[in-house]
């Protein structure tokens, strides 16, 4: 029996419970069989300050998923040279894995993104791309600069859940302040304090 299996990707610089919520919303609403975290090794759009090790990001969402058994976590872009696309990555998964399908996992807000992504439309052809928006929130498919049929297919594997708001930039500039932090598993948070990381 072929596996559905969703593929989050980020810098996860740290997981935090926004990242899981959405891996959490995208099995229930897409009935996927499991969510693989995909940590990004070099971000292709934009240098992330603070950007913790390979190591250590993939270190942290293992920590993050250990009582998730529909979870697991990544290393295949840090094997990679060069930036990290989505679409190298989606190949080698499927190369991989020629049993599985696999949907990519990206937040609603993000649809409008994807013409700037690598190569858009060889990666819609490869994968099915599921998004996830906040209540109230529908991007309008005029605001998805592709070409037909794609921003209506897009918009036609959009859900509403309730993925919890939360960002990583807010959770390394209150560690960086000696402020409290939330929404960080408590084994995250641990393992930020031992190696001193966003200080």
């Amino acid at each position: 029996m072929p596996r559905t299996i969703g593929l989050l990707g980020g810098t996860f610089n740290p997981v935090h419970e926004g990242h899981l919520s959405i891996a959490r919303e995208a099995l229930r609403l897409f009935a996927l069989d499991a969510v693989w975290f995909i940590p990004c090794a070099v971000p292709p759009h934009k240098p992330v300050h603070d950007l913790a090790s390979n190591a250590d990001r993939l270190a942290m969402l293992r920590l993050a998923i250990a009582g998730e058994p529909r979870f697991a976590a990544l290393d295949v872009e840090f094997n990679r040279p060069g930036k990290s696309y989505t679409l190298d990555t989606v190949r080698a998964l499927q190369a991989l894995h020629p049993a599985d399908a696999f949907v990519f996992i990206v937040g609603a807000d993000t649809l409008p993104e994807l013409p700037t992504w690598h190569r858009p439309l060889d990666l819609l052809a490869l994968v099915r791309i599921v998004s996830l928006a906040r209540p109230g929130f529908v991007p309008a498919a005029a605001a998805i600069d592709l070409p037909p049929p794609w921003p209506e297919k897009l918009l036609a594997d959009l859900r509403t859940g309730e993925p919890l708001a939360v960002s990583s930039r807010e959770i390394r500039a209150k560690i960086a302040a000696g402020q409290p932090v939330s929404l960080v598993p408590d084994s995250v948070l641990r393992y930020i304090e031992e190696h001193n990381l966003y200080r």
